[in-house]
């Protein structure tokens, strides 16, 4: 086993890995993560990791290609250096929704991005809540997919669980999702019928389930534009449910997402710090931030000292 280990992190989220590295009581490692005139970036270690187990938090969030590039210099530079393992910390995985061919002539991006994150010399994947599972066998590396789902689930259970619930998913391929959270709550599901006209255009049909005089949770692993659970809310709206919640772990909030969901029916929108809140996010005044850091802290904890990191998984 590797005699120690490093945490180090790109430009891309400092704030959350200065909270797994508080949580972890170990200082974030000297690294320089810049730029030249022309655009190009350069990573430079400015201290030894020769032997050290290091994990390399960098979630590749906007600007995607930036932060993905910056990972990728960063484990080579650590495999250079002679690292004894690498792992990359990736709370949300760019790309991820283009894990498939769904017409022809096109990539399967997730698929790539793997790729190039196993060629820079990766030993293993720490991320959150992938969009696709299935990402996870892209890989030929070990892939820790963790959920935030402790996270939410404690805040729901402490301000909402009095109240009389439905977990909503606001497409059939969050049904599972949606389940297991309704499992531990207690409480039914509903599902939103959402057909697509075209990327990031949803139109909602239908609502499956009884939904009439609930509190209704809506459920997502990201909120992108924010079209589909504005929809989805209006749509229960609609159908008599008393008020509209949305939780997701990641909160991309692209374009004008913030001013839509400030001006539709949710009253609260829950989210974890998977992704840096800039000054636009910040004026969303529906917006509540949960911190994953102690679980990503305690993964990293386990993974170092090769145990199991089992029940962190639900």
């Amino acid at each position: 086993m590797p005699k120690a280990f490093k945490l180090f992190t790109g430009n891309a989220h400092k704030e959350l890995a200065g909270e797994v590295a508080a949580y972890l009581g170990i200082p974030i490692g000297d690294a320089t993560v810049t730029k030249f005139s022309d655009g190009e970036i350069t990573v430079s270690i400015n201290e030894n990791v020769r032997g050290f187990d290091v994990f390399v938090i960098q979630p590749t969030c906007t600007p995607v290609n930036d932060n993905i590039i910056e990972l990728l210099l960063m484990v080579d530079a650590f495999k250079r250096a002679s690292a004894k393992r690498i792992t990359a910390v990736i709370p949300y995985y760019g790309y991820a929704r283009q894990d498939r061919k769904v017409q022809p002539r096109v990539p399967i991006s997730a698929k790539l991005v793997a790729d190039l994150i196993m060629a820079a010399g990766t030993n293993r994947i720490l991320t959150m809540d992938l969009h696709a599972a299935q990402i996870q066998g892209f890989f030929n590396i070990p892939v820790d997919n963790l959920y935030a789902s402790p996270v939410i689930l404690d805040y729901i259970r402490e301000k909402y669980a009095s109240r009389n619930l439905v977990i909503v998913s606001p497409d059939a391929g969050g049904v599972e999702r949606a389940r297991s959270f309704a499992k531990r709550l207690q409480c039914s599901i509903a599902i939103i019928d959402k057909r697509r006209e075209a990327a990031n255009i949803s139109q909602i049909m239908n609502v499956i389930g009884e939904v009439k005089e609930k509190d209704a949770i809506i459920l997502d692993d990201m909120i992108d534009t924010g079209g589909t659970i504005i929809q989805a809310a209006a749509a229960l709206m609609e159908k008599g449910t008393k008020q509209v919640v949305a939780a997701c772990s990641h909160a991309v909030l692209s374009g004008s997402a913030v001013e839509k969901v400030n001006n539709s029916f949710i009253k609260e929108l829950i989210v974890t710090n998977t992704i840096p809140f800039d000054s636009k996010k910040e004026q969303c005044e529906k917006l509540t931030v949960l911190s994953i850091a102690p679980l990503l802290g305690e993964a990293i904890r386990r993974i170092h000292e090769e145990s199991t990191i089992s029940s962190l998984f639900v």
